[in-house]
């Protein structure tokens, strides 16, 4: 099989910075720092502001609104008394003095998956633009995502689109409106769930309301409902949805932890675009993870301005590697997944959020998968068949990259397993951040073409080429 690996390379850059809330403990040591602030002369204030738009404004879109909004947090948790009669650079200093930039991807970036872009207009014949998501690992090994678009053209080159180098975090939408029947819904999946919680909310709310209401209605008074108030808080933070800083490309916008399940990390984000009838939309599932725990997670977008994080339900959501096909079999969705951490599942299901059963597609046969198994991202359809790309692990931890094929009307059955790896470490990819590791989240077809972008031991992301007729010979070989 010809695999052509092109020489292309994403490298981590600690030059990747977005800003974030600087937290310091106590109350004492905020109102120090405010009260010094206030103590400067105007001189002194005039020069600090001065610096601060020298040394930062260029690396940060509206560094003054982001200073300002931390001020604001400041000024809300201590009340106008300790903040009046402040000059407008004063107030912009205090949002400095409580400001720290955090380098995004300072650690790492890996483990992309790619899709095809939604705006396809103005190219020539036989180019296709592309969008990229990579893993960013920075300080504390805290992941979020990142993004680069391209086009690959009529050669199956990967030309990647110019950034500015800039990045802002997506905002979360705090005006966001919750329905009581998304609520109950979700609640069977709580057992013993006190349904009192929403007898005292109205048809739509939004979280700020909803959390005010609870605190000065009865039941936060009694213990019964701890459980259940906690479980409500928990849907509410774990469901939110994310909105674009205006004039920011796609290039420039980082998807950052915010809820509590995944303050460490959003983890290897796999895309499909789902196509249902004449509506096209793009679906993310991905690892969420808090330090200690992990849950799955699924993104939702139709042109990458406005995401919908969304929780997955059922007892066959226990393992990471979730990957959706993209269009409904039979009339069910379908999921890839990652059963007791070495197996390959496929599961169905007629609710996109619930997934209750499983069972096994395909578990470790050769000795370079003998570890574990699981799956690259979701299938793409051809007239053979589903091709899925999967991951093996053997010897020392070496992961490498294969395939198989499944049968378009029912793929619970396997047309074609490779018995060798498509894509391995070679000599000059084995170190990294994690050694002897290729890995990827997803695969584009280009006409006849297969596009893989793959994480190069998880320190920098290549691509490699493959002719989608070959593989798929390889795999129907009898």
């Amino acid at each position: 099989m010809k695999i052509i690996k092109k020489e292309i390379r994403l490298y981590a850059s600690p030059k990747a910075v977005i800003t974030q809330f600087l937290h310091l403990p106590g109350k004492n040591r905020i109102k120090n720092v405010v009260e010094r602030v206030k103590n400067l002369t105007d001189e002194d204030v005039d020069n600090c502001v001065n610096e601060i738009k020298k040394d930062f404004a260029n690396r940060h879109y509206s560094l003054n609104d982001t200073l300002l909004q931390h001020f604001k947090s400041i000024e809300i948790q201590y009340g106008d008394n300790m903040f009046s009669h402040l000059s407008s650079h004063k107030k912009l200093l205090i949002g400095a003095y409580f400001t720290k930039e955090y380098s995004i991807q300072a650690a790492a970036l890996f483990n992309p998956s790619i899709v095809s872009h939604p705006d396809q207009s103005g190219l020539q014949q036989r180019e296709q633009r592309f969008i990229m998501s990579l893993r960013a690992t920075g300080e504390g090994h805290i992941s979020s995502v990142i993004f680069k678009t391209g086009i690959v053209n009529r050669q199956n080159d990967i030309i990647l689109d110019e950034s500015s180098g800039n990045f802002t975090c997506l905002k979360k939408n705090e005006k966001k409106v919750y329905e009581k029947s998304f609520i109950e819904k979700r609640s069977i999946f709580f057992g013993g769930f006190k349904k009192g919680i929403l007898d005292i909310l109205p048809e739509k709310f939004t979280a700020p309301e909803a959390f005010q209401i609870i605190k000065e209605s009865e039941i936060s008074k009694d213990t019964t409902f701890f459980d259940s108030i906690q479980f409500f808080k928990t849907l509410l933070d774990t469901n939110y949805d994310l909105e674009t800083l205006e004039n920011s490309s796609l290039n420039e916008r980082v998807i950052f932890p915010i809820a509590n399940s995944e303050s460490m990390g959003i983890e290897d984000v796999r895309w499909v675009k789902f196509i249902d009838g004449e509506e096209a939309i793009y679906y993310g599932t991905y690892t969420a993870y808090n330090g200690h725990q992990i849950k799955t997670q699924m993104i939702e977008t139709t042109h990458f301005d406005v995401f919908k994080i969304r929780s997955l339900y059922g007892v066959a959501i226990a393992d990471k590697g979730m990957a959706l096909f993209p269009e409904k079999i039979n009339g069910k969705y379908v999921m890839i997944s990652r059963q007791g951490g070495e197996k390959i599942s496929i599961m169905y299901s007629d609710d996109l959020y619930v997934w209750e059963k499983f069972q096994l597609l395909m578990e470790p046969l050769y000795p370079w998968e003998l570890v574990q198994l699981g799956n690259c991202g979701s299938p793409i359809k051809t007239d053979k068949g589903w091709l899925l790309l999967t991951h093996g692990v053997g010897i020392m931890r070496t992961y490498v990259i294969s395939a198989i094929l499944l049968d378009l009307e029912n793929p619970s059955i396997i047309l074609g397993r490779l018995n060798k790896p498509i894509l391995a470490a070679d000599k000059d990819e084995r170190e990294g951040y994690v050694p002897n590791v290729v890995y990827t989240c997803g695969l584009l077809r280009h006409a006849d073409v297969l596009i893989i972008p793959y994480a190069v031991s998880d320190s920098a992301t290549g691509f490699v080429t493959i002719e989608l007729n070959e593989i798929l010979n390889d795999l129907l070989k009898k």
